[in-house]
């Protein structure tokens, strides 16, 4: 029961990749298209790199604001800068996928809006699915790889206490 998270993360990021392949599978729409789209996605990439500088910063000084606090407040911990960094991290990874995929889908809902709205709809659905299962999966496997070794240090705590008192 304990592996259920990362079994479910696992299985929201391998339906997301699946998703991700239908979604570029999907027509681009014709070469002026393309050309417009390959920009804005450039330009989508060049702001991503200037946020996560400034992130970078910010997490930095959030980090060590954290770790003064965690040394003067006795209900905190300095594990809480470790928290924070590993969700700055995995914050940062699923923004990165959410927008590349979020380019990418523009186009292609586009291009299949020329032909029904449904057909845009299914594909504008796809890549909102691909970006949510990113943000839930990495969500839920970063907390996991955080809490996990707190669980299986209380697991074995258990099962020495139930070996010894027998």
């Amino acid at each position: 029961m304990i592996w259920m998270p990362i079994v479910m993360a696992g299985l929201g990021l391998a339906y997301m990749i699946v998703k991700k392949s239908w979604v570029m599978k999907q027509d681009a729409g014709d070469g002026k298209m393309k050309e417009i789209a390959d920009h804005i996605y450039e330009g989508a990439l060049a702001f991503l790199k200037a946020e996560y500088k400034l992130l970078a910063m910010f997490v930095l000084g959030a980090s060590i604001v954290l770790a003064g606090v965690s040394f003067f407040v006795e209900s905190t911990h300095i594990l809480i800068v470790v928290a924070f960094i590993i969700g700055a991290i995995f914050s940062a990874f699923a923004g990165n996928m959410g927008m590349k995929i979020a380019t990418k889908t523009n186009v292609r809902t586009t291009q299949a809006a020329r032909t029904s709205l449904p057909n845009a709809l299914n594909v504008s659905f796809g890549g909102g699915t691909v970006m949510g299962l990113g943000v839930a999966g990495l969500a839920v496997l970063g907390l996991t790889a955080f809490l996990m070794p707190r669980w299986l240090e209380v697991e074995v705590f258990c099962v020495w206490r139930a070996v010894m008192s027998v």
